[in-house]
């Protein structure tokens, strides 16, 4: 049975100096968040409480507290970790000291994309960062922050490939790029569906068509 989280209302940032900042504290540190990450994947976010992170880590629940002193704290690192990560990802696909006109610039692009589906454990860690922004107003901020900066980066891919078309054409196009490859993920992970050839050879040529040939 699970006990509730610390009263928390969101996943805001602390505003307290961050604990263990040398290279021990981060270490544990990390291997605190990875058991986050674990838990939040294997059992979702009502089950996903302080002592269900410290159980994981093999810690006891003070422990957890000196690095993340209430829930919200731990959403909000956690959070960060898994948007950073993603950035991250799609950072060298989209850089603007990427090649947009190089043979095979934009397959690589989808490819990549589409190819991340296939991780189930990252799939399903989106779908409960999805949930949580359902039920968080500052989760919901966060997400809402990294997709905005991923239409950006879409965008400004297509504005190098693309230069003679409307920035408010560009700016549509990436959205809906970016809405066909993140609820493909839904069903090509296996999630709310699953995966099969004909449909992938459709979604391939359309996410295509919206960033051009």
């Amino acid at each position: 049975m699970s006990t509730a989280p610390d009263p928390a209302p969101s996943a805001a940032p602390s505003t307290t100096p961050a604990r263990g900042r040398g290279r021990k504290g981060a270490e544990r540190r990390e291997a605190l968040l990875d058991a986050a990450e674990e838990v939040l994947v294997a059992e979702g976010g009502p089950e996903w409480t302080m002592r269900a992170v410290a159980a994981a880590a093999g810690v006891r629940l003070g422990h957890l507290q000196y690095y993340f002193p209430t829930h919200a704290e731990l959403v909000a690192a956690v959070l960060e970790r898994v948007l950073r990560r993603s950035a991250e990802r799609l950072a060298p696909l989209l850089a603007a000291d990427a090649d947009a006109d190089a043979p095979g610039a934009t397959a690589g692009v989808v490819t990549t994309l589409l190819a991340e589906q296939e991780d189930a454990r990252l799939m399903r860690l989106f779908v409960e960062v999805w949930a949580l922004a359902a039920r968080d107003t500052t989760v919901a901020a966060a997400v809402r922050g990294f997709y905005a900066d991923y239409r950006t980066q879409v965008t400004a891919f297509l504005a190098r490939r693309h230069p003679d078309l409307p920035e408010e054409e560009r700016r549509a196009r990436a959205g809906v790029f970016i809405m066909l490859i993140e609820g493909a993920s839904l069903f090509r992970s296996g999630v709310a569906g699953e995966r099969d050839p004909a449909t992938d050879e459709a979604l391939l040529r359309t996410a295509l068509a919206l960033l051009g040939p």
